[in-house]
Formats: C-alpha cells, sequence, structure tokens
C-alpha cells in the first residue's frame, strides 16, 4: 500500500524524497538553518520546486552555504554569482545573501547560536498543528509575523512573514504536515 504524502509534494520525485526526508523535521543546526533562510530568501515569488531542482547549484555557488565565507563576499564574488546561469540571478538577493550572513553571524554571538534565537520563538518545540489537507495550510501566521518583524530589525533582508513561515515549516519549527500524510508523527 502506497503512502499517504501532504498533496503538495505528490507527483514529483524531488518533492517526495524532499518531503520524506527533510520537510518538517526539526532542524537546530546553525549551518542547516542558514542554508534553508537562503534558500526560502531565493523562493520569494517563485515555486519551491524551483529552488529544488536548483539546491546543489546553489549549494556549489555559494561555498556550501558557509555564512563565513559569505560574509566576507565582495563585488567580483557578487558579479560572478550574477553570472552563474545555475543559480536564481536577483541581484537584490543575492546581496541580501551576503547582507544576511554578515547578521546571521551577529546573531550567533547575541544569542549564543542562530538555533537558540529562532527556536526560542517556540520554547523550543516544534508548534503542532492539524492540517486536513495542504491547501489549509496558512502562508503567514502572527508568529513569522513577529520572527519577520525581529529579524528585519536586526538587519535582515527579504525576511517577510511569507517567507518565515515558509523557513519555520521546512526546519520543523511549525509541523504543517496534513494529519494524515504518515510524517505527521514521525517528526
Amino acid at each position: 500500500m502506497e503512502k499517504h504524502r501532504c498533496g503538495w509534494c505528490k507527483g514529483d520525485a524531488l518533492y517526495e524524497k524532499y518531503h520524506d526526508e527533510e520537510w518538517g523535521v526539526p532542524v537546530k543546526d546553525d549551518k542547516l538553518l542558514f542554508e534553508f533562510l537562503i534558500l526560502e530568501t531565493f523562493q520569494a515569488g517563485l515555486s519551491w520546486i524551483t529552488i529544488l531542482r536548483k539546491r546543489e547549484n546553489f549549494r556549489k555557488a555559494l561555498d556550501h552555504f558557509d555564512y563565513k565565507k559569505i560574509a566576507k563576499y565582495g563585488e567580483p564574488k557578487i558579479e560572478s554569482l550574477l553570472q552563474d546561469e545555475g543559480i536564481i540571478r536577483n541581484k537584490l538577493k543575492i546581496r541580501a545573501t551576503v547582507s544576511n550572513a554578515q547578521e546571521f553571524i551577529k546573531l550567533q554571538k547575541e544569542f549564543g547560536s542562530f538555533s537558540k534565537y529562532i527556536w526560542g520563538f517556540v520554547n523550543g518545540q516544534p508548534v503542532k498543528n492539524k492540517l486536513k489537507d495542504h491547501k489549509s495550510a496558512p502562508a503567514n501566521t502572527p508568529l513569522s509575523d513577529a520572527i519577520s518583524k525581529d529579524l528585519k530589525k536586526r538587519g535582515f533582508k527579504f525576511v517577510g512573514s511569507t517567507v518565515i513561515y515558509a523557513h519555520m515549516q521546512a526546519t520543523g519549527m511549525v509541523n504543517d504536515h496534513e494529519i494524515n500524510c504518515f510524517r505527521y508523527n514521525e517528526v
């Protein structure tokens, strides 16, 4: 018998693999949290499958999401990224990636880790929603509004509430698997 998955991922092997192995799994590792933050930033206005298909290209282009290296990118590196056909070549998003890496490091110094900061908004525990289908998932919540507002106040860019809610879903801060999805009680 086939496993029941959330409706948004059906019909695409890459989506299903991402859904089954990553989406909604609590992430506490700063490097992976940064990777998802950057990928969600680039996803703004695009489909997530577009980003997933370019994920390995992003990984190569952005030094495996090493925020310490990205924070030091200068104009030559930014220009080379703008020429890289394997990634989304949006000048504002590329510049935001560099700026966000710098702010990420500042936030780590203040809180000890980005994980402590971001998970502090949910007291270290995932919020477990009870969605009947993927269409009932919100695009944002008062919590994502608050996190977005705080990140913007700290200098982060492209971190609107919808981007932040998608980040929360991806990194398991919220469990938005459908209640009949086989992953609902596994994460």
